[in-house]
């Protein structure tokens, strides 16, 4: 599995915005053979801080990278953001999707 973790860091005048300039992207990508989440979230200590997590399974990372709407998507947020985005991508072994978390049982 492809883990991807990328902090986009919003300019403030279109923060409020973002969910909005990132919906079509978003449905593109979820539809996607191979995608196994996407999902946004806003930061709780900068709120002009969005932070995408996504998974793919293996070799589907790379059609993502490639398709229309990934293109068209960096041509989009490219005047959205204040500087580059920052990101964290691995490939996690033999992961196809979440695992409980064990420290926090619940019965």
């Amino acid at each position: 599995m492809i883990f991807i973790t990328v902090k986009f860091p919003v300019k403030p005048e279109h923060a409020e915005a973002w969910p909005a300039e990132v919906a079509d992207f978003t449905a593109a990508t979820r539809a996607e053979p191979g995608n196994l989440w996407f999902e946004w979230s806003r930061s709780l200590e900068d709120p002009n801080t969005y932070v995408l997590v996504e998974a793919f399974r293996d070799g589907a990372a790379a059609a993502h990278v490639e398709s229309d709407h990934f293109k068209a998507a960096l041509a989009r947020f490219r005047p959205l953001v204040s500087r580059t985005p920052d990101i964290v991508s691995t490939t996690i072994e033999g992961a196809d999707g979440w695992s409980e978390m064990g420290e926090l049982k619940v019965d």
